[in-house]
């Protein structure tokens, strides 16, 4: 029988019991379901990746071997034909110079000057030596005038007996002196003339120009120093202003061994490779052939004329040189082909074809095959050098269709698992 007490604990509110469950947490849940269930199906539909994944390989081209082979390879170096250390005619002071290395410089151009007061003054000299010479001659010419009337005066009076023979033989003498004179002082004046146009080159000496085209590569004197055309002995006075380099004469020599120069004919083709761009292969040929050997080396040097011109061909530059044959022209029917993996040639409707991924799509290429080389096989028509072929593929791979080339890390990945 129950008590008071525990009746009045039924009547008590439980807290800690749960609430009935509400409306509104039921709707949420249905909402994410929904989501979820919706965007697993838009994967399906649309996120799944339908591309067929293929591997793939490139296709080599194949040389028409027509080139021409090489019959001796040899080295020298880049020299130049025309070059010119180039020094005034003259000792004299530096006063200015007008090159820098690098410059190009034309037939006449004026490289430097020199000190002009020794040569203005001998021209000035020249100068005052001509006016004299001239004031004799026309004072010369002036008494051979008086004397030539005289004379033909008296000739007429001693005609006439008017004056003595003497006196008319004296006046023809006078005259005859005077003539003399005259001529002495002619040739006195041209002289004096000669003597200016050597000073005046003594002149024009003191400029120093360029006696070619070129481009100056070294430059040897600076204004104040002392320049002469012969050695200083070990002094300070500088033997040049300059050097030059006629770059259009560059060609190369180099040294070939006696036991191969009958290898080597004039006209030959030749394939130039400097040093310093091996891969520039320059056309050249054969000058000439130097009739004289080296006996120290035993070697031969032959001229080798460059066909092309560049202004990174420069004289003493390094040079390895490959010695042709003639050119022998391919026959007609050995046209040039494509090697393509074996394993990208399948059979399809009675013809060999290869599929080329072309933008992500496989384009069916009918085949003309040749030779086979070990794992590749010669394509004589349907593929081009430097196209993408599909590598085994499945039957169901067809024309137009979208394709996925395969990573190949994965593909490595899966191997070294297996």
């Amino acid at each position: 029988m129950n008590t008071n007490a525990d009746l009045l604990k039924e009547l008590r509110i439980d807290r800690k019991a749960p609430s009935p469950p509400s409306r509104h947490g039921l709707w949420i849940g249905l909402a994410v379901a929904v989501v979820v269930v919706g965007g697993a199906a838009a994967w399906f539909a649309f996120g799944r990746d339908d591309r067929i994944e293929v591997r793939t390989a490139s296709v080599v081209a194949i040389g028409n071997g027509g080139g021409s082979a090489s019959v001796l390879d040899a080295t020298g170096y880049v020299v130049a034909r025309r070059q010119a250390t180039v020094s005034a005619k003259i000792t004299g002071k530096v006063r200015q110079v007008l090159i820098e290395e690098g410059q190009r410089v034309e037939a006449g151009q004026i490289m430097a000057t020199l000190d002009p007061v020794d040569a203005d003054a001998q021209r000035t000299l020249a100068q005052s030596q001509v006016g004299a010479a001239r004031s004799q001659t026309d004072s010369v010419r002036a008494q051979l005038t008086e004397a030539e009337a005289n004379a033909s005066r008296l000739g007429r009076l001693v005609g006439q007996k008017l004056i003595s023979r003497q006196q008319y033989d004296q006046a023809v003498a006078q005259r005859d002196s005077l003539r003399a004179q005259l001529a002495t002082a002619q040739r006195n004046a041209q002289v004096a003339a000669d003597s200016l146009r050597i000073a005046e080159n003594g002149v024009d000496n003191t400029i120093v120009r360029a006696p070619f085209a070129g481009v100056v590569i070294a430059k040897a004197a600076q204004p104040g120093e002392i320049v002469s055309p012969l050695s200083a002995g070990g002094g300070f006075t500088r033997t040049g202003i300059g050097t030059i380099v006629d770059m259009d004469s560059l060609e190369v020599e180099v040294d070939v061994g006696e036991s191969f120069i009958g290898r080597v004919q004039p006209q030959m083709p030749v394939e130039a490779v400097l040093n310093a761009y091996p891969d520039w292969k320059i056309p050249a040929e054969v000058i000439a052939i130097i009739p004289t050997a080296d006996r120290g080396k035993a070697t031969v040097k032959v001229r080798i004329a460059l066909k092309q011109r560049d202004a990174r061909i420069v004289p003493d530059m390094g040079v390895r040189v490959s010695f042709l044959e003639a050119a022998k022209p391919a026959a007609p029917a050995a046209k040039p082909g494509v090697l393509a993996p074996t394993a990208a040639i399948v059979a399809r409707d009675g013809g060999d074809v290869a599929f080329v991924v072309e933008d992500g799509i496989a384009r069916r290429r009918a085949l003309k095959l040749g030779r086979t080389l070990g794992d590749d096989r010669e394509v004589l028509e349907g593929l081009a050098g430097g196209d993408t072929v599909v590598l085994d593929p499945p039957e169901a791979l067809a024309d137009g269709a979208a394709v996925r080339v395969a990573d190949p890390a994965s593909e490595d990945s899966a191997a070294d698992a297996e």
